[in-house]
């Protein structure tokens, strides 16, 4: 009798978790779909049917006729004026309403549904405006401060070198799974108390949870989110009892000790961190890799010259930003350049877009570490919601690049990359590369010894 309320309680959740996925993705995807046959180039780069790769072509052609652009969805911004003035406009928010393509019945069941605590729902304070937003922010921002990033570079340095040091000389590794995700989810795992044992829980997870920040995500691939959440969210608050009788040093045993937050906060608040603590440094070290490649000149000068290694990280979040697009909901009527945004109406902001506008950026589709304003880009948004974990992305990637290129200065890519099939975060799945040898350097007591990484 159990083991049927069992199945019937699961039937029951699905047929929940399928009615949000309706509101959330299936009425956007199924206009994203009917657009796309009609040959609609937003709707054909939302949704991946073409520029997964490279969107760079079909963001040009958006951009062409000039202004805020209206889709059957919302409106889309590309050029880096309006993207970077609409990100710090407080008449925008960040929150969406859900499901409204569809009839307001089936609406309104939708919005009955609850779903566990994730990064893409309140309260993270990914999609919360002020107050709410200033209330979840506030007490997390103090792990990454100056002063808080400045202790994490020996940790850093540390990871960094036993990564390196398990590589086989001469060997092939695969860059995205051996070495750029391992970086960043080592140091967030450290900063909110989970044993290193469990950090290929973390990173399964974020791989089945990132297809909810695209547009029009299929029913399996949000059922599968569905379910990695449950398990997370389940791992989570077995931590955070465990935290509460035992703290730690570490930023989620502060936030808990605090009584700041409550469970579902804390839940909501640790799996964000987590994902936005790996996600975006492991897009931008693989999006860096694969520039430099493409461009060996720029990695001679980065190579002749360690202090530019922050160019290079600054060029590639201008080039090829790790997160490509975001979305604001206007709050109250906003004209944009002539164009009036209806109170509710939604704006899709391109941060790949902004990033290549022309008119900012010469030569946008260059990648040139010597370019003067390199550092204008919205690659980590802007306003209240900038990314809070930018500096330490900043750091990893940097250190991360440096010391891999000055232990192995010779890699090359032994075949294409694989690109990850998501369309808000761009980065690769896969990059298979050649190593060739260890760097032999001057050690700092004078005699020959291997590459120095740090």
């Amino acid at each position: 009798m159990e083991e049927t309320f069992g199945r019937a309680a699961g039937v029951a959740m699905i047929a929940q978790y399928w009615l949000r996925w309706s509101a959330e993705h299936g009425a956007p995807r199924a206009i994203l779909r009917w657009q796309v046959r009609r040959g609609d180039p937003f709707a054909i780069l939302l949704s991946g049917q073409r520029g997964l790769h490279d969107p760079y072509p079909l963001i040009d052609e958006l951009r062409e006729p000039g202004g805020l652009l209206r889709t059957p969805l919302s409106y889309a911004a590309f050029d880096h004026p309006q993207v970077r003035a609409i990100l710090r406009d407080s008449r925008f928010g960040v929150r969406q309403a859900l499901g409204g393509e569809l009839p307001g019945p089936w609406r309104k069941l939708a919005e009955r549904v609850t779903v566990p605590p994730n990064p893409v729902e309140p309260p993270s304070m990914l999609v919360l405006d002020p107050p709410e937003h200033t209330r979840m922010r506030k007490p997390v921002s103090s792990a990454f401060t100056p002063r808080a990033i400045a202790r994490l570079r020996d940790r850093v340095e540390v990871v960094t070198a036993e990564l390196l040091d398990a590589m086989p000389a001469h060997g092939s590794v695969d860059l995205i799974t051996d070495f750029a995700a391992r970086v960043p989810i080592a140091i967030i795992a450290e900063m909110l108390g989970f044993p290193a044992s469990d950090r290929e829980l973390f990173l399964r997870w974020g791989d089945q949870v990132t297809p909810l920040l695209d547009i029009g995500t299929s029913w399996r691939s949000y059922r599968g989110a569905m379910v990695a959440i449950e398990s997370m969210d389940e791992y989570l608050a077995a931590h955070i009892a465990k935290l509460r009788r035992e703290p730690g040093e570490d930023i989620l045993s502060t936030l808990v000790s605090s009584g700041d937050l409550d469970l579902r906060e804390l839940q909501a608040g640790s799996s964000l961190l987590m994902g936005a603590g790996f996600e975006t440094t492991v897009n931008l070290i693989g999006n860096a890799i694969a520039a430099l490649s493409a461009n060996p000149d720029q990695l001679a000068i980065a190579q002749a010259d360690p202090d530019r290694w922050s160019d290079v990280v600054e060029e590639t979040l201008r080039f090829d930003p790790p997160v490509q697009t975001t979305a604001r909901q206007a709050l109250e009527d906003v004209e944009i350049d002539g164009v009036t945004v209806r109170e509710g109406g939604t704006v899709i902001l391109s941060l790949a877009g902004a990033n290549r506008d022309p008119a900012v950026f010469s030569d946008p589709h260059r990648f040139d570490i010597d370019r003067p304003n390199l550092r204008e880009h919205v690659a980590f948004s802007s306003g209240i919601h900038a990314c809070l974990g930018a500096s330490l992305a900043r750091m990893e990637a940097v250190h991360a690049l440096r010391a891999l290129y000055t232990r192995y200065p010779d890699l090359r890519l032994r075949e294409a990359p694989t690109r990850r099939n998501l369309f808000t975060l761009h980065g690769f799945e896969h990059m298979p590369v050649d190593l060739g040898p260890v760097a032999r350097t001057p050690s700092p007591d004078g005699l020959t010894g291997a590459a120095l990484t740090s």
